[in-house]
């Protein structure tokens, strides 16, 4: 079993931090900048950064805080939000990122999956999923557009077809547990585990250690996510990785 990894998210908007909850109420959180070197210094074993303001300006500014905490970092970071062309991959990771995070504009035009491995390898193409239960389905829907637009399509199915495409990771949110901190959705994410080869990250719900423990060994999940639990101090990375590798799972 490859060993798991802790992954601190920072969804950036304007060159700032901000968090919420079920994708709304935002609420600053901080420096980019400065929480990466905190969270690097802490012993998290990636960085996610995501552009959510995602304007021409959002644009701009993300390029201008990648650059920046290249600088400050020695641990890998992804960057999504606003990627829409090969042209803007290369452009942040000129910057600094190692890895590429693409959501809406995958499920606009799935060959930039194709193209984006192609040019820089599977290893840089981060598959950003949103999804939420669908009822009548009895299965997952994939959302768009910062979480505001509802597909349908299929979550499993698109998980299955972003491998298939040279997606070399999927990074998988529950929007019915996002910001809520009351557990990882189990459910959605052994289902997406089962399905495909390439490593899936966990986002959506972190509140405790537990919830960490939970993802890994039900959920089968091979990297947890958090945001809110780390920006706002409720759980500090190395207690996180010490009460995880007291319950016996291997961290990096």
């Amino acid at each position: 079993m490859l060993a798991k990894r802790i992954i601190p998210c920072l969804d950036v908007k304007e060159g700032r931090v901000v968090k919420g909850v079920n994708f709304v109420n935002l609420r600053d959180a901080g420096d980019p900048v400065e929480l990466a070197a905190l969270y690097d210094r802490e012993g998290a074993d990636e960085i996610i950064f995501l552009d959510i303001s995602a304007s021409i300006e959002g644009r701009e500014t993300m390029i201008d805080v990648v650059r920046r905490t290249a600088g400050e970092i020695s641990i890998p970071f992804t960057v999504g939000g606003g990627i829409s062309k090969v042209e803007d991959m290369k452009n942040i990771l000129r910057a600094g990122a190692d890895k590429i995070g693409i959501n809406t504009a995958a499920v606009l035009n799935p060959q930039l999956i194709n193209d984006g491995s192609q040019r820089f390898g599977a290893q840089c193409i981060v598959v950003a999923v949103d999804a939420k239960f669908n009822p009548e389905w009895g299965e997952w829907e994939v959302y768009t557009h910062g979480g505001r637009k509802p597909t349908g399509i299929r979550a499993l199915a698109w998980i299955k077809e972003a491998e298939q495409r040279g997606a070399g990771e999927i990074l998988l949110t529950s929007m019915d547990a996002d910001g809520t901190k009351d557990g990882f959705d189990i459910d959605l994410t052994s289902a997406v585990c089962e399905a495909v080869n390439i490593p899936i990250i966990a986002s959506g719900g972190a509140g405790t250690s537990e919830h960490f423990y939970d993802v890994f060994t039900k959920g089968k999940a091979d990297a947890g996510l958090a945001a809110t639990i780390f920006h706002y101090k409720e759980i500090s990375i190395p207690e996180l990785k010490n009460q995880l590798k007291d319950k016996g799972v291997e961290i990096r």
